[in-house]
């Protein structure tokens, strides 16, 4: 495991500006389990918001659930009404887009949302399906050999890992 040489505390720092500048009052903070989960908690306490965020889960609606199986990540927890609810989605890495569709699916087996926007700390490229992010705090390129994962010490500090696939 490698250590990427993009600062991922300089990042959040950009996602914390640019949702603040998507956020509206009573709008709700959900996290993509489990990066977008500690990225959703830190920003609620950084916005000094009341309400704690939801937490979502893709494992049910992933088209590679046969394949995968049930990860071992939180499973969905929203504890507001989704119907006509205004969501920003948080997630660490947005590739293809396939986690961000499974989580959508996911979203709508608790309500209709009257909007979502999702807000990535990185975008990588690669989209196999036609799904854009509001909001991100950088592009990366790499190879399609590599993935990256956030990594959150146990003071809370971001950091990035590049791991073989």
């Amino acid at each position: 495991m490698s250590r990427l040489s993009v600062d991922a505390e300089a990042l959040y720092l950009e996602l914390l500006a640019g949702v603040r500048a998507l956020f509206r009052p009573g709008m709700h903070l959900v996290g993509v389990t489990s990066g977008g989960v500690w990225l959703a908690e830190r920003l609620q306490r950084d916005m000094n918001l009341p309400e704690r965020p939801g937490v979502i889960s893709s494992s049910m609606h992933r088209d590679d659930f046969s394949r995968r199986g049930m990860t071992a990540g939180a499973q969905t927890q929203i504890a507001f009404d989704v119907n006509e609810a205004h969501i920003i989605l948080l997630d660490d890495v947005l590739f293809t887009g396939r986690t961000i569709r499974a989580v959508i699916n996911e979203l709508f087996d608790f309500g209709r949302p009257a909007s979502v926007k999702l807000a990535v700390l990185v975008d990588r490229g690669g989209r196999e399906l036609p799904i854009q992010a509001d909001f991100c705090a950088a592009r990366v390129a790499l190879p399609a050999t590599q993935s990256l994962a956030l990594a959150r010490s146990e003071a809370g500090v971001f950091s990035f890992n590049v791991e073989a696939r």
